[in-house]
């Protein structure tokens, strides 16, 4: 097997959510009256490929941490000045006008015609279409070749574009808010290239195995803190270096879930960025990651219209009540065992 760390794997996610990208998102869901934003799955997806490339021992390149769109040239002169070994793209696929749902669905990964690395990019087309079908259970579209794509053809490595599902079909626009679905798709995404390269894949880490993180700290498990802290809203520079931007993203982070605010990264601040306790009963008046997490599955399954902001407010106790009632539960408005057995499954909801 080969070693991880002689790899440097580059991520992408396509458009861009603050502000939203104009047409890239899916038609109006029901019951919530809103659309979905294609970065919205992109970005997070991104980083959860970025996480389990860092947990298998890869070094990594994040192509475009800010929120906003980049044009595609400035994301090609930032790849090929870092020259890494391959790049993948997170996208989600739609046909038709955009404006309606349509029958079709399913994962694809594309690679591009003009690329100088055409066989190689085509190989890996192959090994993170598999690792997406070893992930997520979405029908397998194969892969295909796209012209005048820029992060395709324009990157001096291999680069794929994995398309991970359709906006325009109901199901799989839904499952785009879904955060299991996300790290899935990440995870899957690394599968291939870890197959790619001849790589024992590392499917999870224990927060136990993370040393004690602080300001002056380099290196992997500072980039690991940053990819986690850039999936709950940052927009840090996945560089390794535990500067003044990562120190007030961690403090903040603490405070938001109510922990020591002294801005090190110890056994409780990793424990619960990697949300490795127990889903805790949650209740109005509930704040952190873990209320984040259930807004995401109560929009991901269209009972919530309203921000994902990580406050069990009275729009998310009124959303978890219209799930328990529509799920056999009982209508209390607070998020214990049962209703997590059925709110943390991926997809279903309301139809």
């Amino acid at each position: 097997m080969a070693n991880a760390n002689s790899f440097l794997i580059a991520a992408n996610d396509e458009h861009g959510q603050n502000p939203p990208t104009v047409g890239k998102r899916t038609p109006t869901m029901p019951y919530i009256d809103q659309s979905f934003y294609e970065n919205e799955f992109n970005r997070p997806a991104k980083y959860y490929f970025l996480i389990a490339c860092l947990r298998t021992g890869f070094n990594v390149f994040d192509v475009k941490p800010e929120l906003q769109d980049l044009s595609i040239s400035a994301r090609v002169t930032r790849t090929n000045r870092r020259r890494p070994t391959c790049v993948v793209t997170y996208a989600y696929n739609a046909i038709g006008n955009g404006n309606t749902f349509n029958n079709t669905f399913g994962q694809q990964v594309f690679y591009g015609a003009e690329s100088r690395y055409l066989s190689q990019s085509r190989l890996l087309a192959y090994d993170v279409t598999a690792g997406l079908s070893q992930a997520t259970d979405r029908r397998n579209l194969g892969i295909g070749r796209l012209s005048n794509i820029g992060m395709l053809s324009s990157v001096n490595c291999p680069a794929v574009l994995a398309e991970c599902g359709f906006m325009t079909n109901f199901e799989e626009a839904k499952l785009m808010i879904d955060p299991d679905f996300q790290k899935q798709c990440g995870n899957g995404g690394c599968i291939g290239v870890c197959n790619e390269f001849d790589v024992d894949y590392t499917p999870e880490i224990s927060y136990t195995r993370l040393p004690t993180t602080r300001r002056g700290d380099r290196g992997k498990q500072v980039q690991f803190l940053q990819c986690y802290l850039n999936l709950y809203g940052e927009t840090l520079d996945v560089d390794g270096v535990f500067g003044a931007n990562t120190q007030t993203a961690v403090q903040k982070f603490q405070r938001q879930n109510n922990l020591l605010v002294d801005g090190i990264v110890g056994q409780n601040t990793w424990w619960t960025l990697l949300m490795q306790r127990p889903l805790p009963l949650l209740k109005r008046g509930s704040t952190g990651v873990y209320v984040r997490y259930a807004q995401q599955k109560l929009t991901s399954k269209l009972y919530l219209a309203d921000d994902v902001d990580g406050i069990f407010g009275p729009n998310t106790q009124q959303a978890t009540k219209a799930f328990q009632q529509e799920n056999g539960l009982a209508p209390d408005g607070i998020i214990g065992p049962l209703t997590w057995a059925k709110l943390s499954v991926i997809g279903g909801g309301r139809t």
